[in-house]
């Protein structure tokens, strides 16, 4: 295996993916955008989210997973778009960095 096989292997192995499905409510910072849409998956830098319209990479968005239990609040995250590609359905999958977690 080479050195770039065992680091690609390492990092996937350091940031595992959940796919999650929820509701994530976007605000693009420094506009009145607030965007609904869907958190496909969520690992510990970053997360992947399908919204209808398009967002320019290297935004910077408030984005919040709202909590269906009481004990737990929401997940509320600065992000930043890294990247945003057209889907069939017309939406667009979004993926982000996770910058900062609000508490």
């Amino acid at each position: 295996m080479s050195s770039n096989s065992m680091r690609d292997f390492s990092e996937k192995r350091d940031f595992i993916r959940m796919k999650v499905n929820a509701e994530v409510d976007v605000s693009v910072l420094g506009d009145d955008r607030k965007i609904r849409g869907i958190c496909r998956d969520l690992s510990g830098t970053g997360m992947l989210l399908e919204v209808a319209e398009a967002i320019t990479v290297g935004s910077e968005l408030n984005a919040s997973l709202p909590s269906n239990n009481d004990s737990f609040p929401a997940f509320d995250t600065k992000v930043r778009v890294i990247r945003c590609e057209p889907l069939d359905n017309g939406n667009r999958l979004v993926g982000v960095e996770i910058l900062q977690v609000n508490r």
